[in-house]
């Protein structure tokens, strides 16, 4: 069997997407995969071998105008890669530039099969960024290209309940379901690495009075920092008696912006931009670790919350998109209001505080137990086994 991934991004840009499909292909070594995806670097070889997949990079190098293009130039370069491999399936990762592509494909080659994932973790208001802000353009001129791969889509799965909803909205026809994304635990198990972990404290200068707070994230709006740093704040006017540092781990858009209100909030020294974490080096920094808080605005899943659970860290969430799968509050974390930063202080005051640490204990027992049942890789990547063979019937059986 022979599928063609179609993603915006991928490695090094790596999100949860960008992850799911590289945790599911490296352990399926019996289909061959290809992906074309925007360059985004000039810096980024036009082919790759990543993990089990071949990468093709189309574009330029520039970020922008990749994506702007990869509908037209990753259709062409599925067209000759289609001509030289004859694949069974397209499989676009979430409805984006690059599923325009693949729905350009189905049409010109319709029996091969769409496999539609969708793995957003934009809110659809957000989306509209793609029209310079404006609903009529977006209305007519993005967003019916967008649901063209709904309703050219064989197969659609989802990672969430909420994204399920998003497709029946949008138009899916074929049978769709939801498949979660899935967390390496083994990777994120706390090991007896307390010299590392000292060191490591040491080397960021954290203070061993000191409670950390993290956010590994995307510098984005929707996933709502703006309100964890005025929260951070919020600890402080509250005069909570505690020492507090905000280790903050990635990169984007808004990360000045952000950087400058720590600064007018005056707790600049109560706030550390880390940049971007490999994500082989991210388990170290969440085991030196207190609490785990994103506020997010919208959420597709998010795989950071179930790493933070699989590394023993209590959670701080908002009930937004398809973190209410996972998160139960008081049971396997904790909610706070959207946009209220006063909300996220109270739930991280609660978590600190010494007479809640058996509540805490067996909140953080819960969640990790339920990321090792529900959301392993290797049953993800059974299942996307199991949707891919019923997807493609060889010639060979097909009854005439």
């Amino acid at each position: 069997m022979k599928i063609l991934i179609f993603s915006t991004a991928y490695f090094p840009f790596v999100g949860g997407a960008e992850v799911a499909v590289k945790e599911i292909s490296d352990r399926i070594n019996d289909i061959e995969f290809s992906m074309i995806t925007a360059r985004m670097d000039k810096k980024l070889a036009g082919f790759e071998k990543v993990g089990n997949v071949d990468v093709h990079r189309v574009g330029i190098g520039w970020p922008t105008i990749d994506k702007f293009l990869l509908p037209f130039f990753g259709f062409l370069k599925a067209l000759k890669l289609h001509k030289k491999n004859d694949y069974n399936i397209a499989w676009p990762i979430m409805a984006s530039h690059a599923s325009i592509a693949a729905a350009f494909l189905k049409i010109f080659k319709p029996k091969i099969k769409l496999l539609l994932t969708l793995q957003e973790g934009d809110e659809e208001e957000y989306l509209k960024r793609y029209a310079f802000g404006s609903e009529i353009l977006y209305k007519f001129f993005i967003q019916p290209w967008h649901l063209l791969v709904f309703k050219k889509a064989d197969y659609a799965a989802a990672i969430s309940n909420d994204l399920k909803q998003r497709a029946l909205r949008g138009g899916v026809k074929s049978k769709i379901e939801v498949v979660p994304n899935g967390v390496d635990a083994e990777k994120f198990e706390i090991r007896n690495l307390k010299f590392e972990i000292r060191n490591l404290r040491k080397e960021l200068g954290v203070k061993e009075s000191e409670k950390v707070i993290i956010t590994t994230s995307r510098l984005v709006k929707k996933n709502g920092i703006d309100d964890l740093i005025k929260a951070i704040n919020e600890l402080g006017i509250r005069n909570y008696e505690l020492a507090i540092k905000l280790l903050i781990c990635g990169i984007g858009e808004d990360e000045k912006k952000l950087k400058d209100l720590a600064k007018d909030l005056k707790i600049e020294n109560k706030v550390m931009f880390l940049g971007q974490v490999d994500h082989k080096d991210l388990p170290k920094y969440l085991w030196i670790s207190d609490v785990f808080c994103r506020p997010s605005l919208s959420e597709g899943l998010g795989n950071s919350f179930l790493e933070a659970m699989a590394a023993d860290l209590p959670v701080v969430a908002t009930p937004v998109g398809g973190i209410p799968d996972f998160l139960k509050d008081g049971e396997t974390g904790w909610f706070c209001k959207v946009k209220d930063p006063k909300s996220i202080a109270e739930k991280i005051k609660y978590i600190l505080d010494e007479k809640n640490k058996e509540e805490v204990e067996r909140v953080v027992e819960n969640a990790k137990k339920m990321v090792e049942e529900k959301y392993n890789w290797d049953k993800i990547a059974v299942k996307f086994k199991e949707i891919f063979n019923n997807l493609w019937i060889p010639d060979d059986l097909i009854i005439k």
